[in-house]
């Protein structure tokens, strides 16, 4: 991947030790971003806008299919994390391969974990791995009123007259 923003794991973490050390916040997005849609442009704008830089997770392949079943992603990972690149407001992008983005949470401590507004703060997975080291959860975006699920489904569906 030669997008600058595109960051294996270890890179991310030396960037993240660079960010902060210049006073930088770190806010942390996540999620499968397959076939972006609006809904996911207004989340990761939402992040942003909470100061500092914005590091978005994008689930693998193998973490959407069990995540999301067979069929699924529609688009690959490198794909998909090239596109959330190309937002303005995004500042780095990694692929995990994990169901949830504990572990990477655990490895750069984001002073902030945005989460759209399908969570509450009570309801994000990851939420106690963000409270063990005093981290706060956010939860930002537009109403969920956007899917790829819900795209898929209606593409596929058969059209009424």
């Amino acid at each position: 991947m030669s997008n600058s923003k595109i960051l294996e794991r270890q890179q991310l973490r030396s960037c993240v030790e660079q960010w902060r050390r210049a006073g930088e916040r770190i806010v942390l997005a996540n999620g499968n971003f397959d076939l972006l849609h609006v809904g996911h442009v207004r989340y990761l704008r939402g992040a942003k806008a909470l100061g500092g830089k914005l590091v978005v997770a994008v689930n693998s392949d193998e973490s959407v299919r069990a995540l999301k079943g067979e069929g699924r992603p529609i688009m690959p990972e490198q794909e998909r994390s090239e596109i959330v690149a190309a937002l303005a407001d995004v500042d780095a992008v990694v692929v995990f391969p994990e169901l949830d983005a504990r572990g990477l949470i655990r490895e750069i401590r984001p002073d902030i974990q945005a989460k759209g507004t399908d969570y509450t703060a009570d309801s994000v997975p990851e939420r106690d791995a963000v409270a063990e080291y005093g981290g706060q959860v956010a939860i930002v975006g537009d109403p969920k009123d956007h899917s790829t699920s819900e795209i898929i489904r209606l593409r596929l569906s058969p059209r009424r007259p």
